[in-house]
């Protein structure tokens, strides 16, 4: 146990780290940490430097674990299964792409073209934003292991019971016709070497560093703002446990946004140590993750209306129903 407890403090929350960068605050800069200015930029460069660390280790190791699964090979591993197993399985290989809503829709597309029920590839399509391996590792480096397992068993849940409830309806006619007109060739899969598969898994750390690494520094700078600058007591009164309307509000302002869950969970960081429920902040994360505006344009070209609204539904009720959860049993967790 105290083994793990100074793993879990050196290598996650990276208390090195912290120390670290509290002397540069104080002793290079010549800045308080008590002070506004002091504590933001030892926030910001504290999360920056831990969120690339970890991610990039994270990513790679996920990223090498994905070499074995290629769009292929997963289509023939879902294309066993049927009911709600396919869907438990869909959303479990969600969780080893470590893609955005909008990188997740080019494989919900060709999922979909190769046969799979549109309830499966939606089971994806919320999983693979939504939760992934990383998302694990960042959420215990912030707050604890406790809440990070119970947030993936929630995200896991709400993957396979929103692409089962797509299955039920039967909506496979609100697909656009254009998805299913090139059925997909069968193609060989070459068995790579240790080195081609190392060669892929850093070539998805830079990639997926490429696109991230602005929402990152947004989402820590908004974090550092919000901990160090504005008031408690007006977060307090807009998002606060004894506002009934929190999770609400927060889900749906979630949603025109566009970032990862890299780039929120220095915010969600931020709103709860303002005193914001957990479940409040972890909703806005799921709202920006799993529904951003951008997705939601890209999936109107591949969807119907009502196949799009049914969706968005969907994962929206649901993402309200665990929010209000982590907010009444939260303190569970900690």
């Amino acid at each position: 146990m105290v083994v793990f407890q100074w793993l879990n403090s050196q290598l996650l929350k990276m208390e090195w780290l912290w120390n670290l960068v509290e002397l540069v605050v104080e002793k290079g800069l010549g800045l308080s940490m008590d002070s506004r200015l002091g504590g933001s930029i030892h926030f910001f460069i504290y999360d920056v430097i831990k969120i690339f660390i970890l991610l990039s280790v994270l990513i790679f190791g996920i990223s090498y674990i994905q070499s074995f699964f290629p769009p292929e090979r997963t289509r023939k591993i879902l294309g066993k299964y049927q009911g709600v197993t396919a869907n438990t399985l869909a959303a479990l290989l969600g969780t080893v792409t470590p893609f955005c809503s909008c990188s997740s829709i080019p494989l919900f597309i060709g999922f979909t073209n190769a046969g799979l029920p549109i309830g499966v590839t939606f089971s994806f399509l919320i999983s693979s934003p939504l939760v992934d391996l990383a998302s694990i590792i960042l959420l215990a480096s912030i707050f604890n292991w406790k809440l990070a397992i119970a947030y993936v068993v929630v995200g896991l849940v709400l993957a396979v019971v929103g692409g089962t409830i797509i299955s039920r309806l039967k909506l496979e006619k609100y697909v656009e016709s254009f998805v299913f007109s090139n059925k997909l060739m069968e193609m060989p899969q070459e068995e790579l070497t240790t080195k081609e598969r190392m060669d892929f898994a850093k070539d998805q750390v830079l990639d997926i560093i490429k696109k991230v690494w602005l929402y990152v520094l947004l989402g820590v700078g908004i974090g550092a703002a919000i901990h160090n600058y504005i008031p408690e007591a007006l977060i307090s009164a807009l998002l606060g446990q004894d506002k009934w309307y929190s999770v609400l509000l927060a889900s749906f302002v979630g949603i025109p946004m566009y970032a990862d869950i890299f780039g929120t969970l220095p915010i969600a960081e931020a709103l709860v140590g303002k005193g914001v429920g957990v479940g409040t902040a972890l909703s806005f994360m799921m709202g920006v993750t799993a529904l951003s505006l951008p997705s939601l344009i890209m999936l109107n070209k591949v969807v119907k209306p009502r196949l799009l609204f049914t969706f968005l539904g969907i994962v929206t009720a649901g993402i309200v129903v665990i929010g209000y959860a982590f907010n009444a049993f939260g303190h569970l967790l900690f």
